[in-house]
């Protein structure tokens, strides 16, 4: 969201932006905020150690309450999936406020895969009244719902925007681990993992399967930047730990983290928005997942998605590792999700609905800009 908020300050005659966050997780939040110098009017810190969903929903769900009482916005802009923003879309649709949805229209049709977040992004879907696809799958996904489509415009990812903006060729890392491996002669494997679904047995499938690759190619080290959750860092210390050349660090801030991945050589992940990050970079990408709500990219051939079987991950890997063909076939496939202008189609989007100007933006086309 961050370079949208930037881009809307451009318009300061036009449009008053506030931020309000709900530090649903303070740390990864913190740091964005720092990097790219946003100062929110609103802060309700929610945070607390041990929250579960209904802790996090009913918290935010009161504060941004108060916050929207107080500020009556004409439009309130939301983003992606997690539970903040199906919880601000719904208080503002209490209070009868615009709901405009960023990165609006991705579905998996499998509620529980990914968890929450496939809800919280459909339930946002039906309370918004802009809807602002990165795609048009995304677009298409929203028609076969119902939603008008007059109300939606295909903007591609802000997350691209951000990127861009934020990776630079030699970068210098200040994280002693980082700044010691020897990046001209060692294949980085970055490696993150965090879905509820995957907690348990399918990570130690996971671990195994690497464990077996380090163990197998002298020129391959993993950075694995641990997830904060204690089930996930029991698994990942029984099955990784002390292993030499993998570097088990703690959860990276955003500037460092993406340009970890432009000096990796593939990625491993359960994310959803390293899916279009990476590919952005000329990244493969192994989403260890069954359902992925970003079909896109494994259709443009830049992301497989393989799962959580030892033998798959291990076999898929082993393939990059080996093939490097099929290595360059997905490291130079084109990226589906954005070209850095995001954000001013949006900001375009949002001044012809509100008559500030009677140019509509002309939608992103994959392919186009590249």
């Amino acid at each position: 969201m961050a370079p949208l908020v930037k881009k809307l300050q451009e318009y300061r005659e036009e449009i008053e932006c506030k931020v309000a966050v709900t530090a649903q997780h303070r740390e990864m939040l913190d740091q964005v905020l720092e990097l790219f110098k946003i100062t929110p009017a609103y802060d309700l810190n929610i945070m607390r150690q041990g929250q579960n969903l209904f802790d996090i929903t009913s918290r935010a769900l009161t504060g941004l309450q108060q916050v929207l009482l107080q500020e009556k916005p004409d439009l309130v802009l939301v983003h992606g999936d997690t539970t903040t923003t199906f919880v601000a879309a719904l208080a503002s649709y209490y209070l009868q406020i615009t709901v405009g949805h960023v990165e609006a229209g991705l579905r998996t049709r499998n509620k529980f895969s990914p968890f929450p977040e496939e809800m919280n992004r459909r339930l946002t879907g039906v309370l918004s009244d802009l809807n602002f696809a990165p795609t048009p799958a995304a677009r298409q996904n929203l028609l076969d719902e119902g939603v008008d489509a007059s109300t939606i415009y295909v903007t591609g990812n802000t997350v691209i925007d951000a990127l861009l903006a934020t990776v630079r060729q030699g970068y210098h890392f200040t994280d002693p681990v980082l700044k010691g491996i020897d990046y001209a002669n060692r294949r980085i494997l970055l490696v993150t993992t965090h879905r509820r679904e995957n907690l348990g047995e399918p990570m130690r499938h996971i671990y195994r399967a690497l464990r077996g690759v380090v163990l197998d190619y002298p020129d391959v080290e993993v950075v694995f930047p641990v997830h904060k959750n204690p089930a996930v860092r029991t698994v990942v210390d029984e099955e990784l730990g002390g292993l030499e050349r993998v570097h088990l660090i703690e959860p990276m801030d955003y500037e460092p983290f993406v340009n970890m991945i432009n000096r990796s050589y593939l990625v491993l992940s359960d994310s959803g928005g390293i899916q279009e990050e990476a590919p952005s970079l000329g990244k493969p990408v192994l989403v260890l997942r069954n359902t992925t709500e970003r079909p896109e990219a494994v259709e443009a051939g830049t992301v497989r998605l393989i799962g959580t079987a030892r033998d798959v991950v291990a076999f898929e890997t082993r393939r990059l590792l080996n093939d490097r063909v099929f290595y360059e076939k997905m490291a130079n496939a084109v990226n589906p999700y954005g070209d850095g202008r995001a954000s001013e189609r949006i900001t375009g989007a949002i001044r012809y609905k509100f008559g500030f100007t009677t140019e509509k933006p002309a939608e992103f086309v994959p392919g186009d800009n590249y």
